[in-house]
Protein backbone atom coordinates (compact mmCIF):
# COMPACT_ATOMS: atom_id res chain seq x y z
CA UNK A 1 0.00 0.00 0.00
CA UNK A 2 1.28 3.53 -0.68
CA UNK A 3 2.60 5.51 2.24
CA UNK A 4 1.11 8.97 2.89
CA UNK A 5 1.70 11.79 5.28
CA UNK A 6 -1.23 13.86 6.58
CA UNK A 7 -0.56 17.57 6.84
CA UNK A 8 -3.13 19.66 8.79
CA UNK A 9 -3.38 22.74 10.93
CA UNK A 10 -2.30 20.83 14.01
CA UNK A 11 0.81 19.04 12.77
CA UNK A 12 2.08 16.09 10.72
CA UNK A 13 1.14 12.49 11.20
CA UNK A 14 2.16 9.46 9.17
CA UNK A 15 -0.50 6.88 8.28
CA UNK A 16 -0.88 3.92 6.02
CA UNK A 17 -3.92 4.24 3.83
CA UNK A 18 -5.38 1.59 1.70
CA UNK A 19 -7.49 1.97 -1.36
CA UNK A 20 -10.45 2.89 0.83
CA UNK A 21 -8.73 5.92 2.31
CA UNK A 22 -10.98 8.22 0.37
CA UNK A 23 -8.07 9.78 -1.64
CA UNK A 24 -8.57 10.18 -5.30
CA UNK A 25 -5.83 8.72 -7.54
CA UNK A 26 -2.90 10.97 -8.42
CA UNK A 27 -0.96 11.02 -5.15
CA UNK A 28 -2.73 13.95 -3.47
CA UNK A 29 -6.19 14.38 -1.86
CA UNK A 30 -7.89 16.88 0.36
CA UNK A 31 -10.34 15.62 2.99
CA UNK A 32 -11.11 19.07 4.17
CA UNK A 33 -9.75 22.56 4.70
CA UNK A 34 -6.17 22.52 5.98
CA UNK A 35 -5.61 18.79 5.37
CA UNK A 36 -3.34 17.44 2.57
CA UNK A 37 -2.13 13.87 1.98
CA UNK A 38 1.32 13.60 0.39
CA UNK A 39 2.39 10.37 -1.41
CA UNK A 40 5.74 9.60 0.21
CA UNK A 41 6.62 6.84 -2.30
CA UNK A 42 6.37 9.27 -5.21
CA UNK A 43 8.36 11.85 -3.31
CA UNK A 44 11.13 9.36 -2.49
CA UNK A 45 11.28 8.23 -6.11
CA UNK A 46 11.57 11.83 -7.27
CA UNK A 47 14.35 12.55 -4.77
CA UNK A 48 16.19 9.39 -5.82
CA UNK A 49 16.06 10.39 -9.49
CA UNK A 50 17.35 13.83 -8.64
CA UNK A 51 20.26 12.33 -6.68
CA UNK A 52 21.13 9.93 -9.50
CA UNK A 53 20.94 12.74 -12.03
CA UNK A 54 23.26 14.83 -9.93
CA UNK A 55 25.77 11.97 -9.63
CA UNK A 56 25.66 11.29 -13.39
CA UNK A 57 26.35 14.94 -14.06
CA UNK A 58 29.29 14.84 -11.68
CA UNK A 59 30.69 11.77 -13.44
CA UNK A 60 30.37 13.39 -16.85
CA UNK A 61 32.09 16.54 -15.58
CA UNK A 62 34.90 14.46 -14.07
CA UNK A 63 35.35 12.58 -17.35
CA UNK A 64 35.54 15.84 -19.30
CA UNK A 65 38.14 17.19 -16.89
CA UNK A 66 40.25 14.04 -17.29
CA UNK A 67 40.04 14.24 -21.09
CA UNK A 68 40.97 17.92 -21.01
CA UNK A 69 43.93 17.20 -18.73
CA UNK A 70 45.16 14.46 -21.08
CA UNK A 71 44.75 16.73 -24.10
CA UNK A 72 46.78 19.59 -22.66
CA UNK A 73 49.29 17.20 -21.12
CA UNK A 74 50.64 15.95 -24.46
CA UNK A 75 54.39 16.34 -24.96
CA UNK A 76 55.38 19.51 -26.78
CA UNK A 77 58.81 18.15 -27.75
CA UNK A 78 57.83 14.73 -29.14
CA UNK A 79 60.44 13.39 -31.59
CA UNK A 80 57.75 12.53 -34.16
CA UNK A 81 55.60 15.64 -34.11
CA UNK A 82 53.68 16.84 -37.18
CA UNK A 83 52.90 20.12 -35.41
CA UNK A 84 56.56 21.19 -35.36
CA UNK A 85 57.63 20.82 -39.00
CA UNK A 86 61.21 21.13 -40.19
CA UNK A 87 60.70 20.63 -43.92
CA UNK A 88 58.90 22.29 -46.82
CA UNK A 89 56.40 19.45 -47.28
CA UNK A 90 55.63 19.29 -43.58
CA UNK A 91 55.01 23.06 -43.50
CA UNK A 92 52.54 22.80 -46.38
CA UNK A 93 50.73 19.93 -44.72
CA UNK A 94 50.57 21.73 -41.37
CA UNK A 95 48.98 24.78 -43.01
CA UNK A 96 46.28 22.59 -44.54
CA UNK A 97 45.77 20.74 -41.26
CA UNK A 98 45.30 24.00 -39.35
CA UNK A 99 42.71 25.21 -41.85
CA UNK A 100 40.71 21.99 -41.53
CA UNK A 101 41.07 22.04 -37.74
CA UNK A 102 39.72 25.56 -37.25
CA UNK A 103 36.84 25.01 -39.66
CA UNK A 104 35.98 21.88 -37.66
CA UNK A 105 36.16 23.87 -34.41
CA UNK A 106 33.70 26.47 -35.76
CA UNK A 107 31.30 23.75 -36.94
CA UNK A 108 31.56 21.91 -33.63
CA UNK A 109 30.90 25.01 -31.53
CA UNK A 110 27.97 26.05 -33.74
CA UNK A 111 26.31 22.62 -33.76
CA UNK A 112 26.84 21.92 -30.07
CA UNK A 113 25.67 25.43 -29.19
CA UNK A 114 22.41 24.88 -31.07
CA UNK A 115 21.94 21.49 -29.41
CA UNK A 116 22.50 22.91 -25.93
CA UNK A 117 20.21 25.88 -26.63
CA UNK A 118 17.44 23.54 -27.78
CA UNK A 119 17.88 21.34 -24.70
CA UNK A 120 17.68 24.32 -22.34
CA UNK A 121 14.85 26.12 -24.08
CA UNK A 122 12.61 23.13 -24.67
CA UNK A 123 13.34 21.13 -21.53
CA UNK A 124 10.45 19.78 -19.48
CA UNK A 125 9.38 22.29 -16.90
CA UNK A 126 7.30 22.08 -13.73
CA UNK A 127 3.63 22.19 -14.57
CA UNK A 128 3.95 20.59 -18.01
CA UNK A 129 0.84 18.59 -18.83
CA UNK A 130 2.89 15.82 -20.43
CA UNK A 131 1.15 16.11 -23.77
CA UNK A 132 3.12 15.85 -27.00
CA UNK A 133 3.84 19.31 -28.41
CA UNK A 134 2.66 20.41 -31.83
CA UNK A 135 4.71 18.61 -34.51
CA UNK A 136 6.08 20.69 -37.35
CA UNK A 137 7.12 18.97 -40.59
CA UNK A 138 8.99 20.65 -43.40
CA UNK A 139 10.80 23.97 -43.30
CA UNK A 140 12.19 24.96 -46.67
CA UNK A 141 14.48 27.66 -45.31
CA UNK A 142 16.09 25.37 -42.73
CA UNK A 143 16.43 22.46 -45.15
CA UNK A 144 18.13 24.64 -47.75
CA UNK A 145 20.44 26.07 -45.07
CA UNK A 146 21.70 22.75 -43.77
CA UNK A 147 22.19 21.48 -47.33
CA UNK A 148 24.01 24.49 -48.75
CA UNK A 149 26.17 25.24 -45.69
CA UNK A 150 27.99 21.84 -45.64
CA UNK A 151 28.50 22.05 -49.41
CA UNK A 152 30.15 25.45 -49.02
CA UNK A 153 32.32 24.18 -46.18
CA UNK A 154 33.50 21.23 -48.30
CA UNK A 155 34.27 23.61 -51.16
CA UNK A 156 36.32 25.83 -48.86
CA UNK A 157 38.34 22.76 -47.77
CA UNK A 158 38.59 21.16 -51.22
CA UNK A 159 40.25 24.07 -53.03
CA UNK A 160 43.37 24.35 -50.79
CA UNK A 161 43.51 20.55 -50.42
CA UNK A 162 43.73 19.97 -54.17
CA UNK A 163 46.19 22.85 -54.56
CA UNK A 164 48.44 21.38 -51.84
CA UNK A 165 48.34 17.91 -53.41
CA UNK A 166 49.50 19.28 -56.76
CA UNK A 167 52.13 21.44 -55.10
CA UNK A 168 53.64 18.52 -53.19
CA UNK A 169 53.61 16.32 -56.30
CA UNK A 170 55.57 18.86 -58.34
CA UNK A 171 58.90 17.47 -59.60
CA UNK A 172 61.82 19.70 -58.52
CA UNK A 173 63.97 21.18 -61.26
CA UNK A 174 67.00 22.13 -59.17
CA UNK A 175 69.05 18.92 -59.59
CA UNK A 176 67.53 16.92 -56.72
CA UNK A 177 69.29 14.07 -54.94
CA UNK A 178 67.63 10.82 -56.05
CA UNK A 179 67.15 8.01 -53.53
CA UNK A 180 65.24 4.78 -54.03
CA UNK A 181 63.66 3.28 -50.91
CA UNK A 182 62.73 -0.38 -50.55
CA UNK A 183 60.86 -1.59 -47.49
CA UNK A 184 61.68 -5.02 -46.05
CA UNK A 185 60.43 -6.90 -43.02
CA UNK A 186 61.58 -5.08 -40.90
CA UNK A 187 64.18 -2.61 -42.15
CA UNK A 188 64.69 0.05 -44.83
CA UNK A 189 67.04 -0.13 -47.80
CA UNK A 190 68.31 3.13 -49.36
CA UNK A 191 69.82 3.16 -52.84
CA UNK A 192 71.50 6.39 -53.84
CA UNK A 193 71.16 6.28 -57.63
CA UNK A 194 72.84 9.45 -58.95
CA UNK A 195 76.03 8.95 -60.94
CA UNK A 196 78.16 10.72 -58.33
CA UNK A 197 76.46 9.06 -55.36
CA UNK A 198 75.94 5.43 -56.32
CA UNK A 199 75.85 3.10 -53.33
CA UNK A 200 73.44 1.32 -50.98
CA UNK A 201 72.91 1.66 -47.24
CA UNK A 202 70.23 0.79 -44.68
CA UNK A 203 67.91 2.30 -42.03
CA UNK A 204 69.58 5.73 -41.85
CA UNK A 205 69.01 8.15 -44.72
CA UNK A 206 71.58 10.95 -44.99
CA UNK A 207 70.54 14.07 -46.92
CA UNK A 208 72.10 17.51 -47.51
CA UNK A 209 70.31 20.59 -46.23
CA UNK A 210 69.03 23.16 -48.70
CA UNK A 211 68.60 20.64 -51.53
CA UNK A 212 65.53 18.81 -52.81
CA UNK A 213 65.49 15.07 -52.23
CA UNK A 214 63.51 12.98 -54.70
CA UNK A 215 62.34 9.82 -52.94
CA UNK A 216 61.21 6.87 -55.05
CA UNK A 217 59.30 4.22 -53.11
CA UNK A 218 59.95 1.30 -55.43
CA UNK A 219 57.85 -1.79 -54.85
CA UNK A 220 58.68 -3.29 -58.25
CA UNK A 221 62.09 -4.54 -57.15
CA UNK A 222 62.29 -8.29 -56.71
CA UNK A 223 62.97 -8.24 -52.95
CA UNK A 224 60.00 -6.06 -51.97
CA UNK A 225 57.72 -8.07 -49.66
CA UNK A 226 54.56 -6.51 -48.12
CA UNK A 227 53.07 -3.01 -47.89
CA UNK A 228 55.10 -0.55 -45.82
CA UNK A 229 54.69 3.20 -45.32
CA UNK A 230 57.73 5.48 -44.99
CA UNK A 231 56.98 8.33 -42.60
CA UNK A 232 59.11 11.06 -41.06
CA UNK A 233 56.51 13.42 -39.50
CA UNK A 234 58.73 16.49 -39.17
CA UNK A 235 59.77 16.36 -42.82
CA UNK A 236 56.86 15.00 -44.80
CA UNK A 237 53.70 12.92 -44.87
CA UNK A 238 53.43 9.18 -45.36
CA UNK A 239 54.35 7.48 -48.62
CA UNK A 240 53.38 3.86 -49.14
CA UNK A 241 55.84 1.25 -50.37
CA UNK A 242 53.54 -1.17 -52.22
CA UNK A 243 54.76 -4.31 -54.01
CA UNK A 244 54.36 -3.85 -57.75
CA UNK A 245 53.97 -0.05 -57.59
CA UNK A 246 56.19 3.03 -57.59
CA UNK A 247 55.33 6.08 -55.45
CA UNK A 248 57.31 9.30 -55.34
CA UNK A 249 57.91 12.01 -52.78
CA UNK A 250 59.97 15.19 -52.61
CA UNK A 251 61.30 16.50 -49.32
CA UNK A 252 63.65 19.28 -48.29
CA UNK A 253 64.91 20.85 -45.09
CA UNK A 254 67.20 23.73 -44.19
CA UNK A 255 67.72 22.57 -40.61
CA UNK A 256 70.55 20.11 -39.85
CA UNK A 257 69.57 17.41 -37.38
CA UNK A 258 68.32 13.87 -36.91
CA UNK A 259 64.66 13.32 -37.70
CA UNK A 260 62.96 10.15 -36.49
CA UNK A 261 60.34 8.16 -38.34
CA UNK A 262 58.81 4.73 -38.61
CA UNK A 263 56.81 2.39 -40.79
CA UNK A 264 53.21 3.63 -40.64
CA UNK A 265 51.51 0.58 -42.19
CA UNK A 266 51.13 -2.66 -40.22
CA UNK A 267 53.51 -5.11 -41.87
CA UNK A 268 53.99 -8.01 -39.45
CA UNK A 269 55.17 -9.00 -36.00
CA UNK A 270 57.87 -6.35 -35.71
CA UNK A 271 56.00 -3.52 -37.39
CA UNK A 272 56.57 -1.38 -34.28
CA UNK A 273 60.30 -2.18 -34.52
CA UNK A 274 60.65 -0.89 -38.09
CA UNK A 275 62.04 2.54 -37.37
CA UNK A 276 64.17 4.94 -39.38
CA UNK A 277 66.27 8.08 -39.17
CA UNK A 278 66.85 10.91 -41.58
CA UNK A 279 70.11 12.69 -40.85
CA UNK A 280 70.20 16.13 -42.46
CA UNK A 281 73.75 17.49 -42.81
CA UNK A 282 75.35 20.60 -44.20
CA UNK A 283 76.49 20.03 -47.80
CA UNK A 284 80.17 19.75 -46.86
CA UNK A 285 79.45 17.14 -44.16
CA UNK A 286 77.19 15.23 -46.54
CA UNK A 287 79.92 15.19 -49.22
CA UNK A 288 82.38 13.67 -46.71
CA UNK A 289 79.82 11.03 -45.73
CA UNK A 290 79.21 10.15 -49.40
CA UNK A 291 82.95 9.79 -50.03
CA UNK A 292 83.24 7.38 -47.09
CA UNK A 293 80.23 5.31 -48.21
CA UNK A 294 81.68 4.86 -51.71
CA UNK A 295 84.78 3.19 -50.31
CA UNK A 296 84.98 -0.63 -50.37
CA UNK A 297 85.62 -2.82 -47.34
CA UNK A 298 88.57 -1.61 -45.25
CA UNK A 299 91.85 -3.46 -45.45
CA UNK A 300 91.54 -7.14 -44.66
CA UNK A 301 92.42 -7.61 -40.97
CA UNK A 302 95.16 -10.01 -39.85
CA UNK A 303 93.66 -13.50 -39.67
CA UNK A 304 95.25 -14.06 -36.27
CA UNK A 305 93.46 -11.08 -34.78
CA UNK A 306 89.92 -11.24 -33.35
CA UNK A 307 88.71 -9.12 -36.28
CA UNK A 308 90.39 -11.47 -38.76
CA UNK A 309 88.78 -14.48 -37.08
CA UNK A 310 85.45 -12.65 -37.19
CA UNK A 311 85.83 -12.10 -40.94
CA UNK A 312 86.37 -15.82 -41.45
CA UNK A 313 83.30 -16.55 -39.31
CA UNK A 314 81.30 -14.04 -41.38
CA UNK A 315 81.84 -16.29 -44.38
CA UNK A 316 81.76 -19.65 -42.60
CA UNK A 317 78.47 -19.02 -40.77
CA UNK A 318 76.64 -17.91 -43.92
CA UNK A 319 76.47 -14.20 -43.10
CA UNK A 320 77.97 -13.39 -46.50
CA UNK A 321 75.05 -15.15 -48.20
CA UNK A 322 72.56 -12.63 -46.79
CA UNK A 323 74.59 -9.41 -46.41
CA UNK A 324 76.64 -7.34 -48.81
CA UNK A 325 80.11 -6.16 -47.79
CA UNK A 326 81.66 -4.51 -50.83
CA UNK A 327 84.74 -6.48 -51.86
CA UNK A 328 83.73 -9.56 -49.84
CA UNK A 329 80.10 -10.60 -50.40
CA UNK A 330 76.94 -9.76 -52.36
CA UNK A 331 74.07 -11.01 -50.22
CA UNK A 332 70.70 -9.35 -50.87
CA UNK A 333 68.48 -10.72 -48.08
CA UNK A 334 69.66 -8.51 -45.23
CA UNK A 335 70.97 -4.95 -44.92
CA UNK A 336 74.17 -3.84 -46.62
CA UNK A 337 76.90 -3.96 -43.95
CA UNK A 338 79.80 -2.36 -45.83
CA UNK A 339 79.93 0.60 -43.43
CA UNK A 340 77.60 -0.68 -40.74
CA UNK A 341 79.67 0.57 -37.79
CA UNK A 342 79.46 4.15 -39.05
CA UNK A 343 75.72 4.12 -38.35
CA UNK A 344 74.06 5.23 -35.14
CA UNK A 345 71.65 2.29 -34.97
CA UNK A 346 71.03 -1.17 -36.44
CA UNK A 347 68.31 -3.86 -36.72
CA UNK A 348 65.73 -1.48 -38.12
CA UNK A 349 66.77 1.39 -35.86
CA UNK A 350 65.82 -0.25 -32.55
CA UNK A 351 69.33 -0.75 -31.13
CA UNK A 352 72.09 1.78 -30.54
CA UNK A 353 75.29 0.82 -32.33
CA UNK A 354 77.56 -0.42 -29.52
CA UNK A 355 79.23 -3.61 -28.33
CA UNK A 356 76.57 -4.58 -25.79
CA UNK A 357 73.70 -4.22 -28.27
CA UNK A 358 75.57 -6.19 -30.93
CA UNK A 359 76.27 -8.96 -28.42
CA UNK A 360 72.59 -9.23 -27.47
CA UNK A 361 71.59 -9.25 -31.12
CA UNK A 362 74.07 -11.91 -32.26
CA UNK A 363 73.16 -14.14 -29.30
CA UNK A 364 69.49 -14.43 -30.35
CA UNK A 365 68.19 -12.24 -33.23
CA UNK A 366 64.62 -13.70 -33.32
CA UNK A 367 64.33 -13.23 -29.57
CA UNK A 368 65.34 -9.59 -29.81
CA UNK A 369 63.16 -8.83 -32.85
CA UNK A 370 60.20 -11.17 -33.48
CA UNK A 371 59.76 -12.04 -37.14
CA UNK A 372 63.35 -11.20 -38.01
CA UNK A 373 64.69 -13.21 -40.92
CA UNK A 374 68.09 -13.53 -39.31
CA UNK A 375 68.19 -16.95 -37.62
CA UNK A 376 69.78 -17.87 -34.32
CA UNK A 377 73.19 -19.24 -35.36
CA UNK A 378 73.89 -20.60 -31.85
CA UNK A 379 77.17 -18.72 -31.72
CA UNK A 380 79.59 -19.33 -28.88
CA UNK A 381 80.52 -16.29 -26.74
CA UNK A 382 84.01 -16.22 -28.28
CA UNK A 383 82.58 -16.30 -31.80
CA UNK A 384 80.27 -13.38 -30.96
CA UNK A 385 83.26 -11.40 -29.68
CA UNK A 386 85.18 -12.10 -32.89
CA UNK A 387 82.26 -11.14 -35.14
CA UNK A 388 81.81 -7.88 -33.23
CA UNK A 389 85.52 -7.13 -33.65
CA UNK A 390 85.12 -7.58 -37.42
CA UNK A 391 81.96 -5.47 -37.63
CA UNK A 392 83.76 -2.67 -35.80
CA UNK A 393 86.21 -2.44 -38.69
CA UNK A 394 83.37 -1.70 -41.12
CA UNK A 395 83.26 2.07 -40.76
Amino acid sequence: MPRTTQLDDVGVSGNAHGPTSGRPSGGRSCSGPGTVFVDEDARDLRLTKQALGSRSGARVLLLLLVVAALAVGCASNAPQDTLRPAGRNANEELGLYQLVFWVAVVVFVLVQGLVIAAIVRFRRRDGDDGKEPVQVHGNTRLELSWTIAPALILLVLAIPSVATIFKLARVPKDHPLNVTIVGHQFWWEYRYTDADTKFTTANELHIPTGRSIRIVENGTLGNADVIHSWWVPKLSGKTDNIPGRVNKLTLETDKPGTYLGQCAEFCGLSHANMRLRVIAERPADFARWVAAQKQPEPLKPDEASPAGQGRLLFEAKGCSGCHTVTGLSRGKVGPNLTHVYSRETFAGGIFEMNTDSLRRWLRDPPGEKPGSRMPNLNLAPQEITQLIAYLQTLK
